[in-house]
């Protein structure tokens, strides 16, 4: 799908080195936006760059741990001074750790809120006066910051509290913000989605054994169908904000 719906406009995504980052990244492209890809693996980045630069897309890549508040400010000036405006914000960047409370450790749950809660702040909070900037004098009008959270962050479930924890605050923080920032047209959304064919259940053993003795051999979505929904929430006219999306496979109770 290419348009030119995003012409002019900058885009910002985290964990764009491989699953819903990285599709996002594409999604965004395609619909017109340059866009600064975020990450900790830099081959990765650079493999998605030369993809996207060979369709005309203008891209910054950007190497850096969020969870350092220091590097996360620093990505987010650099984007705003190479690419000279930010429109919108994407954090796809996330990590789960699941598993028996008693397996786990205090250093999983500490890097599942290092990554899915602190780094997201640490991103948020300097592109907020830039996303504001963009909503009042750009072609648009209007600026847009999508945080993926997770159905975890709308249901508990035994063996997954850490994550669970992390994901209702994402939730909950991109409801704050939507509230506070609706009225200067800086629309606040969140995506929460159910399984994804990502590499997220790659980050712990049995990870994968886990998922199919709950949920079975059902067919999972893939980054792209999540990417579809944020293209939509950020194509959408001035006037349209999409608060909260969840979408699980057709399978998936």
């Amino acid at each position: 799908m290419t348009d030119h719906a995003l012409k002019g406009s900058v885009a910002l995504v985290t964990g764009a080195s491989s699953g819903i980052g990285r599709a996002t990244a594409r999604r965004l492209a395609a619909s017109g936006a340059s866009v600064a890809i975020v990450a900790r693996r830099a081959d990765r980045l650079e493999e998605l760059a030369d993809e996207l630069r060979t369709s005309g897309t203008t891209v910054l890549t950007v190497t850096a741990d969020l969870v350092d508040r220091a590097a996360a400010r620093a990505t987010v000036e650099q984007a705003v001074a190479e690419l000279g405006r930010l429109d919108a914000v994407v954090n796809a960047a996330g990590l789960m750790l699941n598993g028996p409370t008693g397996e786990l450790t205090l250093d999983d749950w500490d890097r599942m809120v290092d990554i899915n809660l602190r780094g997201l702040l640490n991103v948020t909070k300097p592109a907020l006066p830039h996303l504001l900037a963009a909503a009042e004098d750009g072609p648009r009008q209007v600026s847009d910051l999508v945080n993926i959270s997770s159905v975890a962050g709308r249901f508990a479930a035994a063996t997954t509290a850490g994550y669970n924890a992390t994901k209702f605050g994402v939730t909950a923080l991109s409801e704050a913000l939507r509230q506070e920032y609706a009225g200067q047209h800086l629309r606040v959304s969140v995506i929460e989605p159910g399984r994804v064919d990502t590499e997220l259940f790659d980050h712990r053993d049995r990870a994968a054994e886990d998922f199919a003795a709950v949920f079975g051999q059902i067919q999972p979505l893939q980054p792209e169908d999540v990417a579809a929904a944020i293209g939509y929430i950020i194509t959408n006219p001035r006037h349209v904000a999409v608060n909260e999306i969840v979408i699980r496979p057709t399978e998936q109770a």
